[in-house]
């Protein structure tokens, strides 16, 4: 899945997800629809299903039709429309919001169609006034091998579509709740793999479904007013990626924290009435020399102290990474900026959800495999992978937390090598490296340490 991979990575992992003995364990939803062809009646599309929400490729046709092929009793659709990117227009009145949601439409499935077109077809699922512009539905598949949306009125521009094989009871869906700093880097900006891409790479296993609710303006006492929503509307995933803070934090004062507080305790217990696991970033750290304040200390403690008291897993550090890396903010000293801002927060996601993903599906956990499974993740417990981090800087790249002997390479899409760094041996004083002055142009950044080789694509402007 996606344009970064691993093609060989290490099967063990050590780091077991816990907190006060809790394990969180996740079971797969295989993606079924990943490059595939999507059909409309004047055209077929690969990139509604290439899992990147590149924003001019996009689709407004009212029927798109997708064939995966027979096997799956039950799919889990997703989508994702454009607009200006934020989850919906109308949810904060801090700031304004323009897009088109796929509003009004069914799904069909069939299971004799040839093109999309013609066979015999029935309808499982009906929304009527949907006003997010990301969601998920669960439909019945067993015996079927098409499935297509059938729209009224204007679509909106679509982005993406995905269907992931429900049958087992898969858990692996994940909603990112957030803030402008979602919005801008969760959705809007490119990057070289997103933290769905990154997991399936050191985790074959699984695919997650990933649906970005960043909203620009939003603040905690927003989200709480609007909570019956969110769960309307993304209440059906199994874990919710939150990132808020930063607007109620706004300034650098903490005049709002007992408020902040009071609301992010509200969508815990909210989430976790529902089913739902929430999982708590701490919030970015700006650039004092360009937006005048930083986060005050009070609602990180706020924010360590509301994981540990309901034994959550823990989130990335968007302060501590941001904090030491301010040229990937912007130039309002708030937000991650597009030359690799957006890219550093998912790959901090996908490092920090890691660890739920190696305590192995726990629906198998009293199968003899399952057994096993967990024996071999508890005994290596001082084995930790990492993924690398691959950032532009004007024209300089940079890869950070490379581990052990390294080698590494920038190579060009038609497979040229234009600077090569070899048998690098990092260390805690030593685990990044930089090319310095490179031709503007797309590249790939190839790290391979011991058998794993691990591929990133980087475009230097």
């Amino acid at each position: 899945m996606g344009k970064a991979f691993f093609k060989n990575v290490v099967a063990s992992t050590a780091i077991v997800a816990s907190s006060a003995g809790v394990a969180f364990g996740i079971t797969p939803n295989k993606l079924v629809s990943g490059g595939l062809l999507a059909h409309t009646s004047s055209t077929t599309t690969d990139y509604l299903t290439d899992g990147y929400l590149t924003n001019w490729k996009s689709s407004s046709a009212k029927e798109i039709a997708l064939n995966v092929g027979e096997g799956p009793k039950k799919l889990l659709i997703n989508w994702e429309s454009f607009g200006d990117c934020a989850w919906a227009t109308n949810f904060t009145s801090n700031c304004s919001h323009s897009g088109v949601a796929l509003s009004n439409f069914k799904i069909l499935t069939s299971a004799n169609s040839t093109d999309g077109s013609d066979g015999d077809w029935t309808e499982v699922a009906n929304v009527k006034d949907n006003p997010v512009m990301a969601r998920g539905v669960e439909i019945d598949f067993e015996g079927k091998s098409w499935f297509k949306f059938v729209s009224e009125g204007d679509v909106g521009k679509i982005l993406e579509i995905e269907a992931f094989d429900m049958t087992d009871g898969g858990t692996d869906t994940w909603f990112f709740m957030g803030t402008s700093i979602s919005q801008m880097g969760i959705k809007q900006q490119e990057t070289d793999s997103t933290t769905a891409q990154q997991i399936h790479a050191r985790f074959p296993d699984y695919t997650p479904a990933m649906l970005r609710g960043g909203i620009g303006c939003i603040n905690s006492t927003e989200v709480v007013e609007r909570l019956d929503d969110y769960l309307k509307y993304a209440g059906n995933v199994k874990f919710w990626a939150i990132e808020m803070g930063t607007n109620d934090a706004w300034g650098g004062g903490d005049w709002n924290l007992d408020t902040y507080v009071k609301n992010m305790q509200t969508i815990i217990d909210s989430a976790k009435a529902h089913g739902i696991t929430p999982i708590i970033a701490r919030i970015i750290a700006t650039n004092p020399e360009k937006s005048g304040w930083q986060i005050n200390p009070a609602f990180l403690e706020a924010v360590d102290k509301l994981v540990e008291d309901n034994k959550l897993p823990k989130g990335p550090d968007f302060y501590g990474y941001f904090l030491k890396h301010p040229e990937l903010l912007g130039s309002d000293g708030v937000h991650p900026n597009s030359e690799g801002g957006g890219q550093a927060m998912h790959h901090l996601w996908a490092e920090a959800l890691a660890p739920l993903y190696a305590v192995g599906d726990t629906a198998k956990k009293d199968t003899p495999e399952g057994n096993e499974s967990t024996r071999v993740v508890r005994r290596n417990v001082s084995a930790k992978l990492v993924l690398p981090i691959v950032y532009t800087q004007k024209r300089n790249v940079f890869i950070e937390k490379i581990s052990g002997k390294t080698d590494i390479s920038l190579v060009t899409v038609t497979g040229h090598i234009v600077a090569s760094k070899r048998n690098l041996d990092a260390d805690e004083s030593r685990s990044s490296v930089v090319f310095e002055n490179v031709p503007a142009g797309r590249y790939i950044a190839v790290i391979r340490s011991g058998s794993a080789r691990i591929a990133r694509h980087v475009r230097v402007w």
